[in-house]
Formats: C-alpha cells, sequence, structure tokens
C-alpha cells in the first residue's frame, strides 16, 4: 500500500475550484492517475472541466462533457493526452476490468470520477480528491503518493518565490517541459508577459565511466546557476540572451525575460521566409567568434560557475550513445565489447581536429527552436538566445553545425551551403582565417553530433516510451552520411559502412 500524504482545503467558489484544478494541470504528465471523489455537485465535474480545458493546446476550443454514459471519453490532442473516465454507472469488478483502464497507461493521464468502484489500485503516481460541500463553499481532502507529495512540494515554492516578486498576481499557464528536469511557464499580467523557469538540482545518474555519471563527463548544467550566469555574461556582452529579473540559486527558480514568439522552427515550419534571420544568425555567430570568452563566471559571492572544456571524455561520451543505443535499436541486441573499442578509436583519431586554437564558448543548442527572431532589434541583438545552460569552451565550428544541421526541421543541403560560406566569408573578413582546418573540424563536429543525437533519439524511444523522435532520424542520418564524406573522415566512413550501415540510411531502402 503506497504510503499518502493527507491535506485539506477550503474553496470558496466554482472560481477557486477551477484555479486549483489549472494549478494542478502545470504538474500534469502523461502516465499519472487523478481520483475523484465526492457526492453528485460537490464540485468534481468543475473540477475536471477546468483542468481538461487547461490542457488544451492555443486557440483549441472543446466542451468537456460528462462521460457517465460514455464511461470512458478520450482527449488525445491534448498537451497530454487524458483519458476522463466515469465509473458510477458500474458495480461488478468485470465491467470495470473490460475497460483495461490500465492499458491506457503511460499514454494518458486517468481522471477517474467514483473510483470507489475500483476492486485494485494502480501503480502509476496517483493523487486523490475528495470534495464535499455544496454551493459557493467546497471542503478538499487531497491524499497524494510521494511522487504527487513532491509535484505539490515544488508547487508551494514556486508560489512563494512569486508572492515575493513583481509578479505575485501573474496567471500561470503551461509553457514548456522538456526531456531534462526543466520546466517552463507564462507569467501573464494586463498586457506583460515573462516566463518562470523551474530547473531543480539535477540528481546524480548512475556511473558510466570511471565511477562518474553520464552528465558530469558530458558537462550538462546541473542547477539553475548556470542559466543566470551564462545568460548574464552573454546579456552583458550585447547579446540577446533573456535578461533575468529575479532568481532564487538554492530552489531553483528565475524569472526571465520572454523575447517572443517569433521562433525560428515554428517560422519555418509554417513556410515563412526566414532568409534574414538565417543570415543574422550567422552574423551573431561570426562575431562570437571574435569574443575572448570566460572560463568561470560569478553571480554573486556565494556562486560560482566554471564553464568546462568540451574535452574529448566529453565527446566520447556522447558519441558512445550510438553504440550503446542505436545499435540495439537496430539490430536488437547489444554491440559487443570488440565493435564499441573500434568505434572508440575511430574517434580518437578523428575529434584532435575539431580542438579549438582559442577557447570559445560552444553553446551546444543553437538551432531552431532556441532561435527567436526579434527584428525591432538592430544588429545581432535581432536573434533572441535561449537554452544556453550547457554551454562549453569548444570550437566555433560546433554551433554553426547545430544551426545548418538542425535535427527538427529541414534545411535544404544547398541552402546551408550558401549560409556556411556566408560565415566562411565574414570570418576571413575578420582576418586570419584557415579553411580548411574549419571545414575538417566543422564535418567532425557535424559526424560527432549526429552520432550523439541518433543516439538520443534511440534512448528516448526505447527506454523513455517517446517514439514521436523517431521521425527526425531520416534527417540526422543524412547529416551523418554528408560529414562522412569529408576526406578527413574516411576512416569513420569505413567502419560505419562495415559495422553499422544502418546509421547511414535510416528511412531509406
Amino acid at each position: 500500500m503506497k504510503a499518502m500524504t493527507t491535506q485539506n482545503v477550503t474553496f470558496n467558489g466554482e472560481a477557486e475550484t477551477e484555479t486549483f484544478a489549472e494549478t494542478l494541470s502545470l504538474m500534469a504528465r502523461s502516465g499519472q492517475v487523478i481520483l475523484l471523489k465526492g457526492d453528485l455537485g460537490s464540485g468534481k465535474s468543475t473540477f475536471a472541466r477546468a483542468f481538461i480545458k487547461a490542457l488544451a493546446l492555443p486557440d483549441d476550443i472543446f466542451d468537456v462533457p460528462s462521460p457517465s454514459f460514455s464511461l470512458v471519453h478520450l482527449y488525445e490532442n491534448t498537451r497530454i493526452p487524458v483519458a476522463h473516465i466515469d465509473l458510477y454507472r458500474l458495480n461488478r469488478p468485470n465491467e470495470i476490468r473490460a475497460l483495461a483502464l490500465s492499458e491506457l497507461l503511460p499514454t494518458f493521464l486517468l481522471l477517474v470520477e467514483w473510483p470507489e468502484r475500483l476492486d485494485e489500485a494502480f501503480s502509476a503516481p496517483t493523487i486523490e480528491l475528495e470534495f464535499s460541500g455544496s454551493g459557493n463553499k467546497r471542503e478538499l481532502q487531497l491524499r497524494a503518493d510521494d511522487i504527487w507529495a513532491g509535484l505539490l512540494q515544488r508547487n508551494q515554492q514556486i508560489e512563494t518565490f512569486l508572492e515575493n516578486s513583481a509578479w505575485f498576481d501573474a496567471k500561470r499557464s503551461f509553457l514548456e517541459g522538456d526531456a531534462s528536469s526543466r520546466r517552463y511557464e507564462y507569467l501573464t499580467r494586463g498586457g506583460q508577459k515573462k516566463i518562470l523557469m523551474d530547473m531543480p538540482q539535477r540528481p546524480d545518474g548512475p556511473p558510466v565511466k570511471a565511477g562518474r555519471p553520464y552528465s558530469a563527463i558530458a558537462h550538462l548544467a546541473e542547477n539553475i546557476t548556470s542559466v543566470v550566469a551564462i545568460n548574464s555574461k552573454l546579456y552583458e556582452m550585447g547579446y540577446s540572451a533573456p535578461s533575468i529579473e529575479k532568481f532564487d540559486l538554492d530552489i531553483g527558480l528565475a524569472i526571465i525575460e520572454n523575447l517572443g514568439e517569433q521562433v525560428f522552427g515554428r517560422m519555418m515550419n509554417a513556410g515563412q521566409d526566414i532568409t534574414e534571420p538565417m543570415q543574422a544568425a550567422i552574423e551573431l555567430l561570426a562575431d562570437m567568434a571574435t569574443r575572448n570568452w570566460s572560463h568561470k563566471l560569478a553571480v554573486d559571492a556565494k556562486h560560482f560557475h566554471a564553464i568546462e572544456p568540451y574535452d574529448l571524455d566529453a565527446q566520447l561520451i556522447e558519441a558512445d550513445l550510438m553504440v550503446s543505443w542505436f545499435f540495439p535499436f537496430a539490430r536488437s541486441r547489444a554491440a559487443d565489447s570488440a565493435l564499441c573499442a573500434s568505434f572508440e578509436r575511430a574517434w580518437h583519431n578523428l575529434l584532435p581536429l575539431a580542438q579549438p586554437e582559442k577557447p570559445h564558448w560552444a553553446l551546444r543548442d543553437f538551432h531552431s527552436p532556441n532561435l527567436i527572431w526579434m527584428p525591432e532589434r538592430q544588429g545581432f541583438k535581432r536573434v533572441g538566445i535561449i537554452d544556453t545552460q550547457d554551454t562549453v569552451l569548444g570550437h566555433p565550428a560546433y554551433d554553426l553545425v547545430s544551426m545548418l544541421q538542425d535535427a527538427r526541421v529541414d534545411i535544404d543541403f544547398g541552402w546551408a551551403d550558401e549560409l556556411y560560406l556566408y560565415y566562411e566569408q565574414l570570418r576571413a573578413a575578420q582576418g586570419e582565417f584557415n579553411r580548411q582546418k574549419f571545414s575538417a573540424a566543422y564535418a567532425v563536429l557535424g559526424a560527432q553530433r549526429a552520432t550523439k543525437i541518433l543516439g538520443i533519439f534511440a534512448r528516448l524511444a526505447k527506454r523513455d516510451g517517446k517514439p514521436g523522435y523517431i521521425k527526425h532520424m531520416p534527417r540526422v542520418s543524412r547529416y551523418l552520411a554528408r560529414n562522412l564524406e569529408h576526406k578527413a573522415l574516411s576512416s569513420l566512413k569505413e567502419w560505419y559502412e562495415t559495422n553499422l550501415p544502418e546509421a547511414l540510411k535510416v528511412g531509406r531502402p
């Protein structure tokens, strides 16, 4: 039996019940269960309607009918899929078992009314809400398992943080949550909008090499200190990273500038002309290559952030995702130790070509989801930059690769080549620039990044139950094959063709 945390709440009017439902929706994920108890008219339906509508995608308007007669009503196009279930008319266990509710997990969040009819508990994260009372005053007894109790505790930290800010009365709405522990909300007040960044301390994963977790070897951000430090420095240097209004490094929360809605990726998918934005981004990268970059940043008297070198260990552990995850994905068996060793040797011979002569910040996620067009600004500031927390000291070619070999949108090879040449021209005009060395570094880093991403997408599909990333694999596979055509990568090309040709032709016969 699960240990449950109990809490009592009083609502004065439907509006407070709806606000509570909207707040709970911010923490909602597929694979969770919400059990709704209470008599008819006690507030269950008010909560359910508000909760489901809060998960609607922008501009999506729909009704939330009672599932009393259909028993199960599926909402598959909300931010997360929801199964709204009403067991009132069912009394026999075999009737309920016939609904196969557990099979809806982990794809759906289950919102269950009259859960008293269930004869077994769900193993998924579960919160039970028991409503009582009528009229304007409703009582709620809340019982949450450890996972939901943790989410509610985090929400209380957020509310306390906001109460002590200028945004204490802002409306909170979900913005984004990604594969990491980071999460974002919009804070809206009047006609103004800011972003709440929720980034608690990253827990260490299991050791993968020499007793160290993957995140430490690959130099991934562990907490929000990196965001505050890096964004503040970029902003100080005249780039459009979000300014930070308020932060609490100890609990991992920040209120940051909203740079707008014209995200490069959305503009591409909408068929908009992004010639000028892409050229402006190239100009920004060329300018970054001329700057002197700090190795250590002070946030305040107590907190510092070190920019780690993008060293051989980091690059190898990322490339290893290919044999650790993509190989089993493609072959349905693990790669043997001899193959893994030959793969590592191939990279050992190549990666020195991508070591910079001068330390340079590589943001590592300089691509269409993280670039925002702001034509109202001037010069380099027209390109907004987000998702900078994993910045390392690396080669200037890395961010150019990220942008021109975008994993999530198609960028025509001919156009990418034109933009690459534009970058070369800008760099050559700045002074000494070795085209041959840069070209080799670009190809090596392009192959390494594509190798890593194919492994990540395979891991997301196989381990994390997120098959949606598979659709991006053919694009990344094409990038890998193209990078391997560089003469400096002939040995790695031979390795792939001999040992894992599937990686070079995902989605192709």
